[in-house]
């Protein structure tokens, strides 16, 4: 079956902007993409469109092997702009073929290991400032069914912090343990903040909390400086969301600097390179845990991974998001006692309305993570995309 037409549209999402790539095949079955990359969506919209153009033609059915194309043709390696891209489109032609045979994405990723798939909650802090504020969200969060929690406690801090920093971050972390009780994961995000030492002395700090890891401690790309910091604590390591190929995986595994692996399906290359990830970790007997803190077809993909491969162990979801977003996706999708459930429908599930979404035209947002606003990243009228 080939390749009739390659498009994109771009997707305000408040925070970031989602672009979703659309692959239409001759017959008129159209698959969906897409990557979220904050601040340079419209690059990675440049490039779905040029990379694109050059699928025209080719049978959906060589899905891995255009991927290989267009991952060598870039000669200058990826990158996350050019990664980025070849996510989306890599993405948009599982689910194509998928739809095109009738069956859910999960059977070509091996069959369905598990359903329904857990999940650990991001985003439920929205507007929280204090260590109390903190506790009563984490409490309200776990009363509405999840069992497990993750935030950034750290506010604007790069690289050190001085002791009344890490002092209230701590503060904040004993306010959520407290309203959560000991039953909870809880797991602490870093952005990639920190350098050795103070990644070394948070850690420390963390372990009378039971945290079940802390996430990306020192910037990526580091994957020695990473083993330092996981040698010298007593708390699992997890990262990976910044990796744009497999490749970046193995030095991850190679320099033993993770418990934990985060890859991105719309960053790291699509599903045929998390196929070969998965095997990756799989062999060096660790658990992946999929960033996922996208949109809907990011999280049908995660989804559609996490139910195929026992390897993944919980799946990040934000619990809430834009009320346009059910406008924009039918995404099938339910929660209930801390797992969520997708529907079996052919290729990812997901029914993207263009028309819907083209009422939320591009808009430029800056990254919060390091200016102090990051609970800040909800509108105030975001709702729960999920049923439940």
């Amino acid at each position: 079956m080939k390749i009739k037409d390659v498009s994109c549209i771009t997707v305000d999402n408040f925070r970031t902007n989602w672009v979703f790539a659309m692959i239409t095949l001759e017959d008129g079955t159209v698959g969906f993409g897409e990557s979220t990359l904050i601040g340079t969506e419209p690059a990675v919209a440049a490039m779905i469109e040029m990379w694109g153009a050059r699928l025209v033609g080719e049978s959906v059915f060589d899905v891995s092997v255009l991927q290989g194309r267009m991952r060598r043709e870039s000669y200058w390696l990826t990158g996350p702009v050019m990664s980025a891209a070849i996510s989306a489109l890599d993405v948009a032609m599982w689910d194509a073929k998928a739809r095109v045979l009738g069956v859910p994405v999960h059977t070509l990723l091996g069959g369905c290991a598990r359903r329904p798939v857990p999940a650990y909650a991001n985003g439920w802090y929205v507007g929280a400032n204090t260590p109390k504020e903190f506790g009563e969200k984490a409490k309200q969060i776990v009363d509405k069914g999840f069992r497990a929690l993750k935030w950034d406690p750290f506010g604007a801090a790069y690289r050190a912090m001085p002791r009344s920093g890490i002092n209230l971050a701590m503060e904040h972390v004993d306010a959520v343990r407290s309203a959560v009780g000991k039953d909870t994961d809880v797991m602490i995000e870093a952005h990639g903040r920190f350098d050795v030492n103070t990644a070394i002395e948070i850690g420390r700090a963390l372990e009378e909390f039971k945290v079940s890891w802390l996430e990306e401690p020192i910037p990526p790309g580091r994957p020695f400086e990473m083993a330092e910091v996981r040698r010298a604590v007593n708390v699992p390591i997890a990262a990976g969301e910044r990796c744009y190929s497999r490749f970046d995986v193995q030095n991850l595994l190679k320099a033993e600097a993770v418990d934990f692996l985060q890859p991105d399906v719309v960053h790291i290359g699509g599903f045929t390179e998390m196929v070969l990830v998965n095997g990756l970790v799989e062999s060096a007997s660790l658990s992946m845990s999929p960033h996922n803190p996208n949109g809907p077809i990011c999280h049908a993909a995660s989804m559609h991974a996490a139910m195929a491969w026992p390897a993944v162990s919980f799946l990040e979801i934000m619990v809430t998001d834009v009320p346009w977003r059910r406008e924009v996706a039918d995404e099938a999708c339910t929660f209930k006692d801390g797992c969520l459930e997708i529907s079996d429908r052919p290729g990812l599930g997901v029914r993207i309305d263009l028309e819907q979404a083209k009422k939320h035209p591009y808009q430029m947002h800056q990254l919060r993570h390091f200016s102090g606003k990051l609970t800040q990243i909800r509108p105030p009228d975001a709702v729960a995309w999920y049923d439940a």
